[in-house]
């Protein structure tokens, strides 16, 4: 299946400005299941730098100046993308003892994945909350995944903010409402909580209703043996060939769409469209 993706961000201001450097996150990360046939990135007013860099996650990310001052900043990306099905659950636990809760990484891995480990956010009452979900789970580890996105999915209320940070995990556990990066934030702290290693993905979903016109946020969890897995809490469900990636963090925010500041007393106001389409 081809898929067809279309993200436009239209930033604009009530007086022009001066805009620093900003870094845009739209650019997707191919794997064995999905291979990039086309990308195009539109930048106006036309960047007077613009650069590609990869970060410290291995995420690509491009770098656009603008020297003049400017009214309006668009940002556009569209590329095609050939996806091929395959069973998310069809891999192994190394050791198989992983298989079960709570396990043991390697010291190596446990050296590499260090800041995915991290119970920052992993307050007493998202302890209790990870550990209930794994009881009822009977401590397997795919089905505590997995229990925890449906959880969410089935418990809590979705709302949509574009802008703005994610709430912490407490937050959001507390109010039981949310966007979807703050269900991601919440279910990686609870992966925290029982020790397995997870991260914040940003990228698309095909073929839901409530994600189609919208950027989407999940979770990847770190499974021995497996690798990076991943765990939609808004969609209750593991990630399979309708997901896109296009970049993954330990920080939410650093994964943003676009990042960047403006240099002025103008007012800002963004409007964010998505499109997906398919072709079999």
């Amino acid at each position: 299946m081809n898929l067809k993706i279309e993200h436009t961000l239209h930033y604009s201001y009530s007086q022009p400005v001066f805009l620093a450097p900003h870094f845009v996150y739209l650019y997707p990360k191919t794997n064995l299941f999905q291979d990039l046939k086309s990308y195009l990135l539109d930048i106006q007013p036309f960047p007077d730098l613009l650069y590609k860099n990869i970060d410290a996650e291995g995420n690509l990310q491009h770098i656009a100046c603008v020297n003049n001052q400017c009214q309006e900043f668009i940002v556009k990306s569209s590329f095609e993308i050939e996806t091929t099905k395959y069973n998310p659950f069809d891999f192994i636990y190394i050791p198989y003892e992983s298989a079960n809760l709570p396990f043991n990484y390697s010291e190596k891995e446990k050296t590499s994945l260090h800041s995915y480990l991290d119970l920052k956010d992993v307050t007493t009452l998202i302890h209790h909350f990870a550990r209930q979900i794994a009881s009822e789970s009977n401590w397997k580890t795919t089905d505590f995944l997995v229990n925890v996105s449906k959880h969410i999915k089935q418990n809590f209320f979705y709302e949509k903010r574009l802008e703005g940070a994610a709430h912490s995990a407490e937050y959001t556990l507390l109010h039981k409402t949310g966007t979807c990066r703050d269900y991601s934030v919440l279910m990686i702290a609870a992966c925290h909580a029982v020790g397995i290693a997870a991260r914040f993905v940003s990228g698309y979903c095909y073929g839901s209703e409530l994600q189609a016109h919208e950027l989407h946020a999940w979770v990847e969890a770190y499974l021995p043996g497996a690798g990076w897995r991943g765990f939609d809490p808004t969609e209750g469900k593991m990630t399979d060939y309708q997901y896109i990636t296009l970049a993954t963090s330990v920080f939410p925010d650093m994964v943003s769409p676009v990042k960047g500041l403006y240099k002025g007393s103008a007012k800002s106001a963004l409007t964010a469209w998505v499109n997906i389409s398919s072709e079999f």
